[in-house]
């Protein structure tokens, strides 16, 4: 980035703090510590103060970390009561909606784009695939909203994160030069398969072993230290074998999860920690690159491509996905349009800016507006949305 060491360490201690100082203050408006942090790369970026390359070595590493832990806490959050309560609205959201989805993005992509091949269109769709109601609290948060509803949103999105992945990875293979679909197929199959056995072979394993440690066990000081540690040597081993190491973490957390009889808390407070200050990081630096590359195309199909993205795609796909389930359909127009794109979309748009595809300036470009215009708009919404379902079934919150 251009910084030496300690003037690396000036700026994003200086970020960490600031981001932590305001938390409380834009906490529940539409400026969320995400957008904060994209808007200080952006400005920094600007102002000349940095100068980020996504084919910089540190950058490649710091995304990767990210996305590590993000996939990892996500799949903690998946507890078995859950799953077991709401396990039938969530399979339909993952099951039908996201493929629908990422079908109707990528044939609006190649539509609008006509420069993008049909791998990058559908690059730029599994991209922006998963869903991330932590960028709109109120509706995971407020009793106002049906727990099935709030439930339905938060399992949907820990889990879309990993089930797109192997998607990103194949289409990302597949639009790089030389890509075979065939051969990518099988081989990410096969990593996939081992990436996932690793994460439940060491995440039970972890679970288990957590009751049964000698002298009373680990103290909280390092609950959560054993929870990331197993985390990263799932993602290093699967790495170092023949396995999908961002698989491998994800499966992890969920195994870990599921096998402990109750989650401690140190397990997720520790890895929700670390994960936010990496997406932090991870969210400045996204700024700052969408100052470097800029936007050189149309604008009217970017515009038509997002307003597609929030208004039609997610909306009608999850609206086909419930049908003949009983839901309300208030309920159901509700979970339709709030599914906003955040962390794992930026991370994976870096992944692609990083890559050898030949589109991935476009691709990035388009999703990048696309995640900022959806964290605006459904953050916009949040409240409004929380009290109009509250109307329509008849909660009064608490």
């Amino acid at each position: 980035m251009g910084l030496t060491f300690a003037e690396a360490l000036l700026l994003f201690g200086g970020l960490l703090a600031v981001v932590a100082a305001l938390s409380g203050v834009i906490k529940g408006t539409v400026l969320s510590a995400s957008v904060l942090s994209v808007l200080l790369g952006f400005a920094l970026a600007l102002a000349g103060v940095v100068d980020v390359k996504a084919t910089e070595e540190g950058v490649v590493e710091l995304v990767e970390l990210a996305l590590i832990l993000t996939l990892f806490s996500d799949g903690m959050f998946v507890e078995r009561e859950l799953l077991r309560s709401h396990w039938g609205p969530t399979a339909r959201a993952l099951i039908i909606a996201m493929p629908i989805t990422m079908g109707m993005l990528a044939l609006a992509a190649k539509l609008l784009f006509p420069d993008l091949g049909w791998a990058e269109a559908f690059l730029l769709a599994a991209v922006l695939s998963p869903t991330d109601p932590v960028v709109t609290s109120a509706v995971v948060t407020s009793r106002l909203v049906p727990s099935k509803v709030r439930h339905t949103l938060n399992l949907e999105s820990g889990l879309n994160d990993g089930l797109a992945l192997p998607f990103v990875l194949f289409f990302l293979v597949l639009a790089s030069p030389g890509g075979d679909a065939g051969a990518e197929a099988l081989k990410l199959v096969g990593e996939a398969a081992v990436g996932a056995a690793i994460g439940v072979a060491l995440g039970v394993a972890a679970g288990r072993l957590h009751h049964v440690l000698p002298s009373g066990g680990i103290t909280p000081r390092y609950e959560g230290i054993y929870a990331v540690g197993f985390a990263l040597f799932a993602f290093g081993l699967a790495e170092v074998t023949i396995g999908n190491g961002l698989i491998a973490a994800f499966v992890c957390g969920i195994a870990m999860g599921v096998s402990e009889r109750e989650v401690p808390q140190g397990f997720e407070e520790f890895a929700e920690n670390a994960s936010a200050i990496l997406q932090i990081l991870t969210f400045f630096v996204f700024g700052a690159l969408i100052y470097a590359t800029g936007f050189h195309y149309d604008v009217p199909p970017l515009v038509l491509f997002v307003l597609f993205a929030l208004l039609v795609a997610r909306p009608v796909a999850v609206m086909i996905s419930f049908l003949r389930t009983g839901i309300p359909q208030s309920e159901k127009l509700f979970m339709a349009w709030f599914g906003p794109k955040g962390v794992a979309s930026m991370l994976f748009a870096l992944f692609v800016f990083k890559s050898d595809v030949g589109g991935k300036d476009l691709i990035f470009d388009v999703a990048a507006i696309a995640i900022i215009a959806s964290i605006v708009a459904h953050g916009l919404t949040d409240t409004v949305g929380a009290r109009w379902l509250a109307r329509r079934v008849g909660l009064n919150g608490g």
